[in-house]
């Protein structure tokens, strides 16, 4: 049927007045790995040591030298007393893969606990600083543990451990403190890469050097191993769907070089500037058209 005149007019105004929707971003695919550390101060992250109010970096425990996070006790006068301290990133997250690079250095402190010797952690899905008690020891948290060898035996590294929750592993609800992973163990001051995968209260996944070494799920409140908290914050049961993230400090010199995140939550909207096909949470709040 052919068209007059008036008819191929109105639909090319029709074809004007039509909104135009923009294309998924060419990048939509590439990973924007976002660095929690700097490498020239601490900015965005705040210190709490047992016995300390939160905000306040006793003796200069955490501090940035030559573009390294660096967990140190010079200022300690050779004693350690049991002031374990933890630095916390100022934002909360709950789904991401979470990259860090540590070595152990120099000595322990001749008082730390035997157990603390070349250990260290990166705690999740915690509770926020400013909900810690004075004197409490470790924030209610998933604890990715850090470990250095001894001289002899294995001692691998990014274990579990517990402080006031459990976690479920093979449909089997986890009680005990620390769980051992399958990594090698490193005697040395070697860099050592660990990353961590979370899936809000699903799969939580830790790999040290590219190998998956422990996986579990359900993180949740619970257990002991932890003292001084506020019972209001400690209410056993509640599924741990993200939480705060920390460094932590056990009497053992221990260096960060990385702290790098990847959200998995963001804007799910293909036609904003800011989508990313690997989001696996929508936030239209987020979203940039």
């Amino acid at each position: 049927m052919k068209r007059t005149a008036a008819s191929l007019a109105a639909l090319a105004a029709l074809s004007l007045a039509a909104p135009v929707r923009a294309a998924a971003p060419a990048d939509a695919e590439r990973p924007e790995w976002v660095a929690l550390f700097n490498g020239k101060d601490l900015d965005g992250w705040v210190p709490k040591v047992t016995g300390y109010a939160v905000g306040e970096n006793f003796a200069r425990t955490f501090r940035v030298e030559n573009g390294v996070l660096k967990v140190a006790y010079d200022g300690y006068g050779g004693t350690f007393g049991l002031r374990f301290g933890h630095l916390f990133y100022k934002t909360p997250f709950s789904r991401y893969r979470l990259v860090v690079e540590y070595r152990f250095v120099g000595e322990q402190l001749k008082d730390g606990p035997e157990w603390a010797f070349k250990n260290s952690g990166v705690m999740i899905h915690g509770q926020p600083p400013e909900t810690m008690q004075k004197d409490q020891d470790f924030p209610i948290s998933i604890e990715v543990q850090l470990l250095g060898g001894r001289a002899t035996g294995e001692r691998p590294t990014a274990n579990l451990c517990t402080p006031g929750t459990n976690v479920v592993m093979k449909g089997q609800l986890v009680t005990e403190h620390c769980v051992s992973s399958t990594s090698p163990t490193f005697r040395g001051e070697e860099w050592v890469r660990v990353e961590i995968e979370a899936h809000g209260a699903g799969a939580i996944v830790h790999e040290v050097n590219g190998q998956k070494v422990l996986g579990y799920e359900q993180p949740q409140v619970g257990g002991g191993n932890v003292s001084h908290y506020d019972p209001a914050v400690k209410r056993d049961g509640r599924l741990l769907e993200g939480g705060s993230i920390s460094l932590q400090s056990e009497s053992h010199p221990v260096e960060f070089r990385k702290v790098e995140i990847l959200d998995l939550v963001g804007c799910k909207d293909p036609k904003a500037r800011n989508y990313k096909t690997y989001f696996e949470q929508d936030d239209r709040a987020r979203c940039r058209y």
